[in-house]
């Protein structure tokens, strides 16, 4: 198992009037942090489908600390819990990690996806190619 780790730019804009990332924003990051692992860092090819050709069924979201603007981006660590035969899960959490080994998460995350066909308005199965590029990605619930 690899995660993935994503380096996400705060924008002045994801901001609210106390200067924390607002909640909606998240999902956002997290978005970008899945279309990386899957288009921009695959590590084989055949996930680029699985960047963009999907929609969520489900997020779960536990904000653990606020997150401030500054100028230095948030990590963000994702990767896959679950391989269904139309459908994967995949984890997240937005952190810093400190010189000292310590962390500091603001976020962690969970998002449930589907394959879709768009054209057609249809959900559909994991194709093999793209089910070995969420292998190289999972950790099973527990795992860690």
């Amino acid at each position: 198992m690899a995660r993935h780790v994503y380096l996400c730019p705060l924008r002045w804009a994801d901001m609210d009037s106390l200067g924390h990332v607002n909640n909606v924003t998240y999902v956002d990051y997290l978005q970008e942090a899945r279309v990386d692992m899957l288009r921009v860092n695959a590590p084989a090819t055949g996930g680029e489908q699985l960047a963009e050709g999907v929609v969520v069924v489900r997020h779960e979201v536990e904000f653990a600390a606020p997150l401030v603007f500054r100028f230095e981006p948030v990590r963000i660590e994702s990767w896959v819990t679950r391989i269904r035969a139309a459908s994967f899960t995949m984890a997240y959490e937005i952190l810093d990690e400190h010189p000292d080994g310590a962390r500091t998460v603001y976020t962690r995350a969970r998002t449930v996806l589907t394959p879709y066909v768009f054209s057609e308005e249809r959900p559909r199965r994991i194709r093999g190619e793209e089910r070995t590029v969420l292998e190289r990605f999972l950790e099973p619930e527990g795992a860690s």
